[in-house]
Parts: C-alpha cells; sequence; structure tokens
C-alpha cells in the first residue's frame, strides 16, 4: 500500500491530502513498462548471444558438428593408412616388380602429380572451413589417381608376369636326351678336328653318344618349323621355333615322332637318335640359335642339372677334341 502524503492549506488552516495528477501516474505507469520491455528485451539479446542457455536446435548442431569434427579425424587417419599401403605397395612396385621384369619404374611426379588445368574445387570456395574442405577433397583425389595408376601397373606386370612364364617355358633348358651320369656328352661348342678331314674347325653345337633309337625331347615349348632331311650334313633333322628369337636344332635322327606345324612342349618325345647325314657314328647333334646365331648349348642346361653336375659337364664340354659330325 503506497503512503498517502498530506500538505498543509494556509487558507482553510488545515492538512489536505495530497492527490497525484492523472497524467503524471499514466507516465509513470508507461516508464515502467518500457523500462521492464528494453531490460527485458536487452536480456533475451544477451542470451541468445552467450553459451549460458542454448535452444534445442543449438544443442543438435552443436552435435551434429561434433560428429563431423569426429567423422573428419576419422577420415584423415583412414587416409594416412591408405596412403601408407599405397607407398610400401608402389615402393615394391618399382624396386622389385618392375625391376625383375625389366620394366621402367614408374616416376614418383607421375604418381603425387595433382590435375592441371580448370579449378576442379571451385564450387567449395567462399564457406568458412572452405580450406579445410579443399585440401581434404584434393588429397582424396590424388589418391584415387595414385591407386589408378598403381592398378594399371599391376596389369601390366600381371602381363608381363605371364609372358615372362611363356618365355621360361620356351627357353631350350634342358638336355635333349636322357643323360643322367653325364657320360653322353661326347664333344662340346668350339674349335673342334673334324672326324672326315681331321682339320680344325668351328663345331657349333654339342654332340651326344647315344645308340640307335634313344629318344630325344625337346628342350623348350615350341612349335616345329622344320622335320625333313633336307639341310646339307644334318640329315634327318627337327628345328624347334621357340619364340622369343630361341630355336633348337636336333639332327642325324634315325626317325620321327612330330610333323611341321606341330606345338611341343618341353620334355616332349620328337624323334630318335640315328646316323643319318654327315656323322661318323649314332648320336645327336644338338644345336641352339639366337636371334640368327648359333650360341653354346651348355649355357641353356639350367633346366636338368644342379651346380656340381653343370661344372663337371663344362669342364668336358671345353676339351678341345674330335666330333662326331
Amino acid at each position: 500500500m503506497s503512503k498517502v502524503k498530506y500538505y498543509y492549506d494556509p487558507d482553510t488552516l488545515s492538512y489536505r491530502k495530497i492527490e497525484p495528477a492523472k497524467s503524471k501516474r499514466f507516465r509513470n505507469i508507461m516508464f515502467f513498462f518500457l523500462g521492464s520491455l528494453l531490460f527485458g528485451t536487452l536480456g533475451l539479446i544477451l542470451l541468445l548471444n552467450t553459451n549460458l542457455i542454448n535452444t534445442p536446435r543449438e544443442l543438435s548442431l552443436s552435435r551434429e558438428v561434433k560428429n563431423y569434427e569426429l567423422q573428419y579425424e576419422l577420415l584423415n587417419k583412414k587416409m594416412e593408412q591408405i596412403e601408407e599401403v599405397l607407398a610400401n605397395i608402389e615402393d615394391r612396385d618399382n624396386n622389385i616388380y618392375r625391376l625383375y621384369f625389366e620394366a621402367n619404374p614408374i616416376p614418383e611426379e607421375q604418381r603425387r602429380a595433382g590435375f592441371g588445368g580448370i579449378n576442379r574445387y571451385k564450387s567449395l570456395e567462399g564457406f568458412n572451413n572452405s580450406e579445410m574442405i579443399i585440401g581434404t577433397t584434393r588429397r582424396l583425389d590424388i589418391i584415387k589417381k595414385q591407386m589408378a595408376i598403381q592398378s594399371k601397373s599391376l596389369d601390366e606386370i600381371t602381363k608381363l608376369a605371364e609372358e615372362k612364364e611363356k618365355l621360361l617355358a620356351s627357353i631350350p633348358a634342358i638336355q635333349p636326351v636322357n643323360n643322367e651320369d653325364l657320360t653322353r656328352m661326347a664333344s662340346g661348342f668350339g674349335w673342334r678336328s673334324d672326324p672326315f678331314t681331321k682339320a680344325r674347325k668351328m663345331h657349333y653345337g654339342m654332340d651326344f653318344t647315344a645308340p640307335r633309337g634313344t629318344p630325344i625331347y625337346a628342350s623348350g615349348d615350341g612349335t616345329i618349323a622344320r622335320a625333313d632331311n633336307n639341310a646339307s650334313g644334318y640329315g634327318k633333322h627337327i628345328r624347334i621355333d621357340h619364340g622369343y628369337g630361341y630355336l633348337s636344332l636336333y639332327a642325324h635322327l634315325s626317325q620321327y615322332n612330330v610333323k611341321r606345324g606341330q606345338k611341343v612342349k618341353r620334355g616332349d618325345l620328337i624323334g630318335f637318335v640315328g646316323s643319318t647325314g654327315r656323322s661318323e657314328a649314332p648320336h645327336l647333334h644338338y644345336e641352339v640359335w639366337k636371334d640368327g646365331d648359333r650360341i653354346n648349348p651348355i649355357n641353356f642346361y639350367y633346366g636338368s642339372l644342379s651346380p656340381e653336375e653343370y661344372q663337371n659337364m663344362l669342364k668336358y664340354a671345353t676339351q678341345e677334341n674330335q666330333s662326331l659330325d
């Protein structure tokens, strides 16, 4: 209850009650409401712009932001793991696989190169965290490009491996006759005495003594190029085209077990030992050709000899003696 105030009236010589003016009362009420409204508005603005009170939407957005930050951190860790694995694969690709198959290594600049031309990330500009988004997107693009390059490289290595397998199977790498005790090697590659003229001449193959009818085997995969008696001195002979520039020749046969154009595998029976053509006794004259030149066959026996056996055969093959043809 408000306090009642009085004043002294000298005319009536009495105290009169002070009555406030209605306009003043209305003004005071208006000031009170305006002041309350102002302070309420200011308080609300302060509360909305501080972290003291958050609306449900703000709380939801805050949780989403924290979730995105966690996802971004996990994404970075996964990218680091992928980059580490890729770096390991690339290292083995360049220094093991491509080296083994004699392929040129892929330069680091090519693997790590970015993307030229137009700005690929223009649509990501203009945001508060554009730099982070663009950096992450560029990093992902480089990883994808590295994976594409590595995938293409591994496809190439697979083809090279398949080709290498064919090459290894095609190289004439075994002895053409059964020679387990290494006693059938009669004369090697090099200068030898001619059995008919006794003159010293170049002997372009290896002679294996064996009884007539002894089986002869293909020393590598290939195709029968010739099986005839039309070459001077060789008598009945077989030539196998192994591909990759390799050719093997088997001379002085008694009979054939293959025909021209037939495909054979290493170890297949192709004919039998004889003494046809310019031959002093039953034996197999064996030659290996590479790119049109005759080379020493002993260099290709790694497929059927141990190191000790190879050294023993090499010792006898290098002795200058008389050949059998």
